[in-house]
């Protein structure tokens, strides 16, 4: 359903044009972070009140979704104008955490809409995925009150973008070229639509969305300059998609037989040293 696309794009766009009109309107008393704050959460509160009143509940939890990264989004974009060296950090970070999470919603909303739902957005993509998010705005704020030279680097805040920026490019490319194929969730039985895809990113690697994910969390993580969660991220990323590649793989092979088998001695994963199911 295109309709769920539509909503969340106008709703994010909303969100950043209302957060923008409120500096403007504000703007004397706005640069203080608790004014900030509360005018956010004003705003986010009443938006969210207006889509309840008007839509329904499966709208609503897109909306609402919508909105808030929408308000994380514009409230990063802020916080890297108006803050310190170090808050710079923070205020990208949350700008390009707010992009991956609506950009998947949106990719998967006009290519395979019909497997779309609320969690599409994967923000509530795990525990495990909460605990690390946490962890690493937790390094952050340590580091930054006791050790805030080590928060003040350009250079490793760009190069980290970077990573960010080539990691989207291979997720969103991936989600783009694979369409009705891609999903979230690893598949355990074929459908009558499930064609392999060797085109595209997919000559590159095997598994770009996933390649994309890596490098784009490893990213996060040299955009805060966050020493400990940037070698954790890198280390359980690897170990997570090494046997999501691994699980995923078998059961392509028994999909697609010799054709993936052949697939895979052309193309290699894209990740360091996962070789996938070989057989």
């Amino acid at each position: 359903m295109y309709y769920y696309g539509f909503v969340a794009l106008i709703t994010f766009v909303i969100s950043v044009l209302c957060d923008s009109l409120s500096i403007v309107l504000w703007y004397n008393w706005y640069s203080n972070i608790i004014s900030y704050t509360w005018i956010n959460i004003i705003i986010y509160g009443i938006l969210c009140l207006f889509f309840k009143i008007i839509h329904n509940s499966p709208t609503y939890d897109v909306t609402v979704r919508a909105l808030f990264l929408g308000q994380s989004f514009s409230s990063g974009i802020i916080l890297y104008i108006t803050g310190s060296q170090s808050w710079k950090l923070f205020g990208i970070y949350a700008a390009v955490l707010s992009t991956f999470h609506f950009t998947e919603f949106l990719a998967i909303a006009f290519t395979n809409p019909k497997v779309l739902s609320s969690d599409t957005f994967v923000i509530n993509h795990s525990f495990e995925y909460t605990l690390a998010a946490t962890a690493s705005w937790a390094e952050f704020l340590l580091e930054r009150y006791y050790f805030t030279k080590i928060k003040e680097s350009r250079w490793i805040m760009l190069l980290g973008l970077l990573f960010c920026l080539i990691g989207e490019i291979f997720r969103k490319t991936a989600i783009l070229t694979a369409k009705h194929n891609f999903n979230h969730i690893i598949q355990n039985k074929k459908t009558i639509d499930h064609k392999l895809i060797t085109h595209g990113v997919y000559r590159m690697c095997r598994h770009p969305s996933y390649v994309g994910w890596f490098y784009w969390s490893v990213g996060t993580q040299l955009i805060l300059q966050n020493p400990l969660c940037l070698i954790t991220y890198a280390l359980i990323s690897w170990k997570f998609f090494h046997d999501r590649i691994l699980i995923e793989e078998i059961n392509l092979i028994e999909f697609f037989g010799f054709s993936y088998i052949q697939y895979q001695d052309k193309v290699g994963t894209g990740l360091p040293f996962i070789l996938g199911c070989k057989r």
